[in-house]
């Protein structure tokens, strides 16, 4: 079986669906579950993976990837970010990876800010350079953060918490942006044309889950949660590669960033149910953000009485299927 997990589909508007898929989907089996209205797409990616106890424990699983050490702690992550400011605050504009920091780069821009955290008793540190971490004792309980993802373009101030625990972590926040501020490597990265290191993104909050289960054998995608939580489930985790890569069992593939449609069609679609119609796969499920599901099967080919579909927007309830 292979699954492709995909965004809405009123993303993909009035673009056409190819004959052969849009044939596909109307003989389809078709299930709807809740959709799933958060950016990061958690409702999407537990129909995915089982996490117990139920939450998105990122900071803990990434730690336990990178590092092998994230039992019998509570974890964050306070990724390296650059915010631009304007009149009504400072928005969160790039973090992580994007940056493009080195090892010596993160290990530069940390050791001023070991002593910050390290004073507020969670210690802070690097082991991948796009990570950051800060490391919790046992039962410490952390407020509710906002995911990169759903906080990029927004006001950063307006995703901190609320309260006396949202006051602590700002007044934390402006002290790092401080520091990051006056730090000579952004300097020299300003020289370069690079984007400052000039705060931090805290989020993924938790500890390191009892259990985590899939029932795919790999899965590939750019999603950071994904992938982390997949490798605790013992799933083989790689970059989704760009285009369908031929046989490879029960696996998933996350396309959830696709929007031209005719590009899906060429490098996923057609070559996947041209598979299927041979016999290569098991099956191929379609898995949408809006909830929407069609489990594709070879021996659906006998339902020629279903009348194919011609785009999404009949598939959303305004026309058929």
């Amino acid at each position: 079986m292979v699954s492709l997990l995909l965004p809405a589909r009123d993303r993909f508007g009035g673009q056409r669906l190819s004959p052969a898929t849009g044939k596909a989907l109307a003989r389809a089996d078709r299930s709807q579950s809740a959709a799933d209205p958060s950016v990061d797409g958690r409702a999407q990616m537990a129909r995915v993976l089982d996490v117990l106890p139920r939450g998105w424990p990122v900071a803990a699983a990434a730690r336990q990837r990178d590092v092998g050490d994230a039992a019998n702690a509570v974890w964050l992550r306070a990724d390296p970010a650059y915010v631009q400011p304007d009149i009504n605050g400072a928005r969160l504009l790039s973090y992580g990876q994007a940056l493009g920091l080195s090892a010596s780069d993160a290990a530069a821009l940390l050791r001023p800010l070991k002593p910050l955290f390290g004073d507020a008793g969670f210690p802070i540190d690097a082991p991948v350079p796009s990570r950051w971490y800060l490391r919790f004792p046992p039962g410490a309980r952390l407020p509710e953060f906002t995911s990169p993802e759903q906080a990029l373009g927004a006001d950063m101030f307006d995703q901190l918490p609320e309260g006396n625990e949202g006051r602590r972590w700002r007044a934390l926040l402006s002290e790092a942006q401080v520091v990051l501020h006056n730090h000579p490597l952004n300097a020299s990265r300003a020289a370069a044309g690079l984007a400052p290191v000039n705060s931090l993104w805290f989020w993924g909050a938790g500890v390191l889950p009892d259990h985590v289960r899939t029932r795919f054998a790999r899965i590939a995608s750019e999603d950071e949660a994904l992938t982390a939580l997949a490798a605790l489930a013992g799933a083989q985790v790689d970059a989704r590669p760009p285009s369908w890569p031929g046989n490879v069992g029960d696996a998933l593939f996350d396309l959830r960033d696709g929007r031209d449609l005719a590009l899906l069609e060429r490098d996923w679609f057609a070559p996947l149910l041209a598979a299927l119609a041979k016999g290569q796969l098991d099956g191929l499920q379609f898995d949408f953000a809006d909830g929407a599901r069609y489990d594709i099967a070879r021996s659906q080919r006998w339902r020629f009485w279903r009348k194919p579909l011609h785009s999404f927007v009949t598939a959303t309830g305004r026309g058929g299927a």
